[in-house]
């Protein structure tokens, strides 16, 4: 594996802190990461993404990922792409993680390929989302070498 794109979307901080976690913790593994706080497609030239979004109002993308979303959108076929994503919301909401959820089934629906099932953090949990999100990375890092 080359690269490692990981596509931030992010209103308030939080889901772009956990995907620098994240991609400190993997460049300690030897996997090579390109951050995307203002993610465009033209500019994530890896075909294995990272996606950590945040859901944004009443079920929404943040804004910094709405461009990105509309590229991906506008694209018939993204069968070269194996993806993961990994979700934080409030599970007080009836659109938790939609965000998440939704961009995985855009990627899905394209012809990407899921490397685990999308990674749902809650907020209200008592754990930090990113010492949630750490935990389950070994899981994608070992997908990651294999692939």
């Amino acid at each position: 594996m080359s690269n490692l794109e990981i596509i931030i979307g992010s209103q308030m901080g939080s889901a772009e802190y956990v995907a620098e976690q994240l991609a400190e913790d993997l460049e300690s593994r030897s996997v090579s990461c390109n951050l995307h706080e203002q993610p465009d497609l033209s500019e994530c030239t890896g075909d294995t993404w990272l996606i950590v979004t945040s859901t944004y109002g009443a079920g929404d993308y943040p804004e910094n990922l709405l461009p990105f979303i509309s590229q991906l959108q506008a694209k018939s076929d993204m069968s070269h792409i194996k993806f993961a994503v990994v979700g934080i919301g409030d599970s007080s909401y009836d659109t938790y993680n939609y965000a998440a959820i939704n961009g995985a089934k855009l990627l899905t629906d394209k012809g990407a390929k899921p490397l685990l099932p999308t990674l749902t953090i809650d907020v209200l949990d008592e754990a930090l989302p990113e010492d949630t999100a750490l935990e389950w990375l070994p899981e994608l890092s070992e997908i990651l070498k294999a692939s």
